[in-house]
């Protein structure tokens, strides 16, 4: 696979290859116009933004509007969600040699990020190599990359990277222009469609970015690598939640994983080395946060029946 640049130049290229599909203003775009007023002819810039409207069409748009759209925007809030925790640098390490497709982790995570039964912040996929290898099964979350593509996509700062290394989304700035998700090379974004689950539940609860609760419709959603239980010194929803031992996370930092089964406490860098660990796509540049220890010990097996496609 070749690499890919996910440099500005490289998307100006990229927008310069497909054409403006014709001047647009707010309203083609998803849950754009709704909140702010057109500016008048002599206010326009002359600078154009390409954005993606409701019918997944590329448009250019005066910067004017963009502006307009800025100021009703919610601010940055809660600055310390978007800091992060100092001296940390998050890492998810995935022991696939362990996993039965229990799917805890994705239950747990469903639940407590108001999410519908369509929606997925991980997904545990059903992996076969070849075809004189076992099928195994593979748990799929944002990857929480150092160097990543959604966040230079986005064109009001709605979604960012902390000094911790978490990868966020504030859905009280998000407009729905989907640039992260056409930009995310690990499929690992969602759109809210539809009204979220339990609307009425959810409706006088204060939004918080670490959790991305409530859900709102017309933006994206992904994991958050449970940014809420870290603040309280605790493990991620998923990692505790599962019962076969297959997650640990930690701190890069303190080259040191807990397993969120046991409880056991590691080295990262020999828990990585013994075990031959690798990133999904790393020559893409991107720099994944997330481990994958591969399966072992693997024989031939007839067939696994995949009751959960």
């Amino acid at each position: 696979m070749e690499d890919q640049d996910y440099s500005p130049k490289s998307r100006r290229r990229f927008l310069q290859k497909f054409g403006s599909l014709g001047l647009g203003t707010l309203a083609v775009s998803a849950g754009l116009s709704e909140s702010c007023t057109n500016p008048t002819k002599d206010q326009e810039s002359g600078k154009k933004i390409t954005l993606l409207n409701s019918k997944n069409e590329l448009v250019e748009v005066d910067s004017a509007y963009i502006s307009n759209l800025n100021k009703n925007l919610a601010p940055n809030h809660n600055s310390e969600s978007r800091k992060g925790l100092p001296g940390k640098k998050f890492v998810l390490i995935v022991d696939l040699a362990k996993c039965k497709n229990a799917r805890k982790c994705m239950d747990k995570c469903q639940a407590v990020h108001q999410l519908r039964p369509d929606q997925h912040h991980l997904n545990v996929l059903l992996m076969k190599d070849s075809e004189h290898t076992a099928p195994y099964y593979m748990p799929k979350h944002c990857q929480h990359c150092d160097n990543p593509p959604c966040v230079k996509v986005c064109p009001v700062d709605a979604t960012f990277k902390r000094s911790d290394g978490i990868v966020l989304i504030d859905n009280e700035r998000c407009i729905g222009c989907r640039f992260c998700i056409a930009a995310c090379p690990y499929s690992a974004r969602s759109f809210n469609w539809f009204e979220p689950k339990d609307a009425e539940k959810y409706k006088d609860v204060a939004y918080d970015i670490e959790k991305n609760v409530p859900q709102k419709k017309g933006t994206v959603t992904k994991c958050t690598f449970s940014a809420d239980c870290l603040r309280d010194g605790k493990l991620p929803y998923c990692v505790s939640a599962c019962p076969n031992g297959v997650y640990y996370f930690g701190n890069e930092y303190e080259d040191a994983v807990t397993n969120g089964t046991s409880g056991e406490t590691v080295s990262l860098s020999e828990l990585l080395a013994q075990n031959s660990a690798y990133r999904l796509m790393e020559d893409l540049g991107t720099a994944p946060s997330v481990y994958y220890l591969p399966p072992k010990d693997r024989t031939l097996i007839p067939e696994i029946e995949d009751t959960h496609s």
